[in-house]
């Protein structure tokens, strides 16, 4: 297992138990929206395809995009310590990819349920 794979598995396992205890109990944490664009080979990998099964593992939402410069664009919302691993497993990627860069900023889109892939833009 890799870093970003040791850290992901930790917060579905902080995920689950927060889940499973009563209300009062759970850890709050605060809910963040980041824009994501990740460079390098990216493209025609299966990143769109992986995104869509991370984010459905980590429970965050948002989009996943094919940017026509060669980038991928993501909108990721959620808990700050989903959203952190989302982001910090796309430093990575799908087998096929190679990540030379990842941008995260904050921001203030809304977001739809669910995670979807869009069309290029």
């Amino acid at each position: 297992m890799t870093n970003h794979d040791d850290f992901a598995h930790l917060v579905l396992q902080h995920r689950d138990r927060a889940q499973g205890d009563a209300p009062s109990k759970r850890l709050m944490t605060m809910a963040v929206v980041q824009r994501v664009f990740v460079t390098g080979k990216v493209q025609n990998t299966g990143f769109r395809d992986w995104a869509v099964r991370r984010a459905q593992e980590f429970g965050v939402t948002g989009w996943v995009r094919n940017l026509k410069d060669g980038r991928i664009e993501m909108l990721v919302a959620g808990e700050d310590d989903a959203v952190t691993a989302m982001t910090e497993a796309c430093r990575q990627g799908p087998p096929l990819a190679r990540v030379d860069h990842l941008e995260a900023n904050a921001d203030g889109e809304r977001v739809p349920k669910g995670f979807t892939k869009r069309f290029t833009a």
